[in-house]
């Protein structure tokens, strides 16, 4: 087996752990298995490498690259996805569709982590581990060269079992019919994180944008009772998400201090915080243009 160089060693007597020291460390699981509350920060506009650098150097966990709110292609998501790794951030994607084509090439392009939107069922998230891992969790098709392994020659009996160790699999619960089976969704083996959408789950109650309501306290609250059962039963942790949430960081603080396994949130967007940052310079060039006006 040829695997190049890497931090740390491992006997060459033992290709499994020579595939493991291969792999990429995924920051993003390393956070929640250890009860530290991770945060990703979300690209929607910027198609460009920097971006990433720049949540790097920020001090984000993760980049999530949203393909379900943007037009980026596949060619964008694999790029940002292999600079996300060489800088140390874990890449999330977020694909349009719970699909094989988009799930397994995504993950083939990069990806650390892959997010489901709109999971309503049990079979809807036993399709997501179906396409996002290798056999026997999954029936996701071989490849070789992956991203998350640095590109090494790997044989397929120890790259698989890596590669579905390193990614995570999150399914989003979204609606009020989700949530009440939230507990079976959990229990699916080989998910790892039950995210919320607070924005479509709010919209189906019909609370759309209320995000103070008691009624997502209690979705919350209900959630993380699932993942704390499938935890239990799997022997490892499932961790619940916060999303939608990138406007009310106190909120976010919120339900990551009420449920000990809320430990992952999407934390901020490329679209939204150069927005924010936008009308606040313009608003101090209007304080000086009307100084300036009024000095005439």
């Amino acid at each position: 087996m040829t695997v190049a160089a890497t931090n740390g060693s491992a006997s060459t007597s033992d290709p499994l752990a020579l595939a493991r020291q291969a792999a990429v460390p995924n920051r993003l699981k390393e956070c929640v298995t250890s009860g530290r509350l991770a945060h990703s920060f979300s690209i929607k506009l910027v198609k460009t490498v920097e971006i990433v650098h720049y949540a790097a150097a920020a001090g984000y966990d993760a980049v999530l690259i949203d393909l379900e709110h943007s037009s980026f292609g596949l060619e964008t998501t694999n790029q940002l996805s292999c600079a996300a790794l060489q800088v140390g951030v874990t890449p999330i994607v977020r694909v349009p569709a719970n699909t094989s084509d988009w799930i397994s090439r995504a993950l083939d392009g990069g990806a650390a982590a892959v997010i489901v939107p709109h999971v309503n069922s049990v079979a809807e998230a036993e399709n997501v581990v179906r396409y996002a891992k290798f056999a026997p969790l999954g029936e996701r098709s071989a490849t070789s060269g992956m991203p998350i392994l640095r590109y090494n020659s790997v044989p397929a009996k120890y790259a698989n079992p890596v590669a579905n160790d390193a990614t995570v699999v999150i399914c989003m619960i979204e609606t009020e019919r989700a949530l009440e089976i939230a507990d079976d969704i959990a229990a699916v083996e080989g998910v790892d994180i039950i995210l919320i959408g607070s924005s479509d789950l709010t919209a189906d109650m019909g609370i759309p944008g209320d995000f103070d309501n008691a009624r997502l306290a209690d979705a919350y609250a209900r959630v993380s009772s699932a993942c704390e059962k499938a935890s239990k039963k799997h022997g490892r942790p499932v961790t619940m998400g916060i999303g939608g949430l990138n406007g009310r960081p106190d909120l976010i603080e919120k339900f990551a201090s009420l449920h000990y396994n809320g430990r992952y949130a999407m934390s901020g967007a490329d679209n939204g915080m150069m927005l924010s940052a936008m009308k606040a310079g313009a608003a101090k060039c209007k304080v000086m243009s009307d100084k300036l006006q009024a000095g005439n």
